[in-house]
């Protein structure tokens, strides 16, 4: 039976990315990564739904290994195709896509401050 963190370990060599790396995206200690090797620990609540987050896993999978059920009505699931994703996208966004909506959020931040700020400047007018 796997733990939570193998189950970690397994979803960053899926990633592919290192564990240093891993750590630091999502503000984790490498001691905390040791201690849950160990069996010392194991993640808390909000870090468990971080983690899920991050990979685009379930709780129920990262927390006891179970894939998810497929809840229906009316015969129809509420997952799309064989794959259970969410969403009809079937690949991985392309670099050059990922950046684009990284640029796109950037801007759209900053007009959002942009018209924050303009508010401000007309109601001390």
């Amino acid at each position: 039976m796997q733990s939570i963190y193998e189950r970690i370990e397994l979803l960053i060599k899926r990633q592919g990315i290192t564990k240093k790396s891993f750590c630091a995206q999502l503000g984790i200690s490498t001691g905390n990564m040791g201690d849950w090797k160990r069996g010392k620990s194991t993640p808390g609540t909000h870090k468990l739904i971080e983690i899920a987050a991050f990979f685009h896993v379930s709780l129920d999978w990262l927390i006891l290994g179970k894939q998810p059920q497929t809840i229906q009505e009316s015969g129809e699931d509420y997952f799309f195709g064989q794959m259970r994703q969410l969403n009809c996208q079937t690949e991985e966004l392309l670099p050059e896509e990922k950046n684009f909506i990284k640029e796109y959020l950037a801007f759209t931040k900053y007009r959002k401050d942009q018209d924050k700020d303009q508010d401000t400047k007309g109601e001390n007018s």
